[in-house]
């Protein structure tokens, strides 16, 4: 079992900028992706970013490509989203994830087997 604890959101300006962090416990030596996805009310949950663990190699959806990075820290089994650039559309409920693959795959919500409880992040007009 992985456990997955992200923090980071709130409620911030357009335009503004927000870093998510999302810390993995348990058997971790078992992650080979960790992901982001979003969650707006009334609308499926969609891919944002993902991060290969140990090559850190990186896959994000168009809409966020530019105004956001992922990264690892030095802190072990940590993962960020740097979220720069926010506008109302980025506005959702954010959640991390674990997948064992990768690939364009890791794009697909059915390819994280573990996931986080999620953040909310609010841009305001």
């Amino acid at each position: 079992q992985v456990q997955l604890v992200e923090s980071g959101g709130g409620l911030v300006q357009a335009g503004a900028s927000l870093r998510l962090s999302c810390a993995a416990s348990g058997r971790t030596f078992s992650i080979y992706t960790m992901g982001w996805f979003r969650q707006a009310p009334g609308k499926e949950r969609e891919f944002v970013a993902a991060i290969r663990w140990a090559v850190r190699n990186t896959y994000y959806a168009d809409s966020v490509e530019g105004r956001f990075t992922i990264f690892r820290g030095n802190a072990l089994n940590t993962v960020y989203l740097q979220m720069n650039s926010l506008q109302p559309e980025d506005t959702a409920v954010y959640y991390c994830a674990t997948a064992q693959i990768w690939g364009p795959a890791v794009m697909r919500r059915d390819s994280y087997n573990y996931w986080g409880q999620g953040t909310q992040v609010t841009v305001s007009s």
